[in-house]
């Protein structure tokens, strides 16, 4: 008969091959799953009891004493290089979050070039960023603050900006997050049907966008590496521009005004090229090269439905991925059919079948809001 041993948890034998010491326990592999974490920070394994931390964001004591806090008004979790600070009755600093700090001045909505220090969720270098705009129900920091109590219950996700392209709303900014992190951790659902809720409109109303930057560091070490693939980028854009409008939701009139195209070279290097002598769109580009950290895909309509929402989120990392992945002359060589048929994930797929872009039977399109 095997040696066993009793798990100090579940108080069942398992085979003694199986057994994990933690914390002087003896413990099976389910019930060190189930009864501890990693700390995020310094990836030390921890008791779910002990979690200074949040559910998404676990961390161990000493982490969360060297280098977070909680907002003194909703209770969440921040880094303490992105607090905001105002004095108390008796000269002591209180910790707030970004939204919790503006709404106690009662401005929910930041000027348009306001940029906090950027809090990164999730495992990267691939973070993406997202801007949506909202539009026709007023820029209203009472339905900023309630849109952003959805967002922020968990964490500083979400902040809201002034946009002057925008005729009565303000946008949405994420600060930057893997892509895992905003399918299931920020709840965009309840973010979009909160911004229904009071009226607003995305892509019905005409005048927003969907705008989602990826770092730079995602694509390489050195320039010369990020550049070998934001210049496969480029290309991919020109070569497959007319299946991208489709994907797009935009007329040819929006992306001439707010993400033009730079224009079909034979060459990646070419198209990149082109784009750094100063295209004359500047920023209002399909991808937008004029920040430091990130490149910004502008080509996307904004949306207020939660599979278009991801979709397009998975569209991005697809084409990051064949843009790393492949050499110029193999994604040269690539053509639409053989990139969608590498598309997995159910939410693209079933965007790309209702705008008959898929390689299967078309599907029936939900209304867009």
């Amino acid at each position: 008969m095997s040696e066993t041993f009793l798990c100090s948890i579940c108080s069942r034998e398992h085979p003694i091959n199986e057994r994990i010491t933690f914390d002087g326990e003896e413990l099976c592999s389910g019930c060190l799953e189930s009864q501890t974490t990693l700390c995020r920070e310094c990836g030390q394994r921890i008791w779910i009891t002990d979690n200074a931390g949040s559910d998404v964001h676990p961390l161990c004591q000493d982490c969360f004493d060297d280098h977070y806090t909680r907002c003194s008004r909703c209770g969440a979790l921040l880094r303490q290089s992105s607090v905001c600070y105002e004095d108390g009755d008796e000269d002591e600093e209180r910790p707030y979050c970004d939204s919790c700090y503006q709404a106690r001045s009662g401005e929910m909505i930041h000027d348009y070039y306001y940029k906090p220090e950027p809090i990164f969720y999730g495992h990267g270098p691939r973070y993406f960023g997202v801007e949506l705009e909202l539009d026709g129900a007023g820029e209203s920091n009472g339905n900023a603050a309630q849109i952003l109590n959805v967002a922020n219950r968990d964490g500083d996700y979400l902040y809201a900006k002034h946009d002057g392209s925008l005729d009565d709303g303000f946008e949405l900014v994420s600060h930057p997050m893997s892509l895992n992190f905003h399918q299931k951790e920020l709840p965009w659902n309840s973010v979009l049907k909160e911004a229904i809720y009071l009226g607003y409109q995305s892509h019905r109303a005409g005048t927003c966008g969907l705008h989602v930057h990826v770092s730079r560091a995602a694509f390489g070490v050195t320039e010369a590496e990020q550049d070998a693939v934001i210049a496969r980028i480029l290309y991919f854009f020109e070569k497959h521009w007319e299946e991208l409008l489709k994907f797009s939701r935009r007329n040819q009139r929006q992306l001439e005004r707010w993400a033009a195209r730079y224009g079909y070279k034979e060459q990646p290097r070419d198209i990149l090229d082109h784009a750094k002598k100063g295209y004359g769109a500047g920023r209002y580009t399909c991808v937008n090269l004029t920040n430091e950290d990130t490149i910004e895909f502008r080509i996307f309509r904004g949306t207020l439905k939660l599979n278009t929402l991801i979709a397009t989120l998975q569209l991005v990392d697809r084409i990051c991925d064949v843009a790393l992945f492949l050499s110029d002359e193999e994604i040269k060589a690539m053509s639409w059919t053989t990139f969608v048929s590498g598309c997995t994930q159910p939410e693209l797929v079933q965007y790309l079948k209702e705008r008959r872009l898929y390689v299967n039977e078309p599907v029936e399109t939900e209304v867009e809001l």
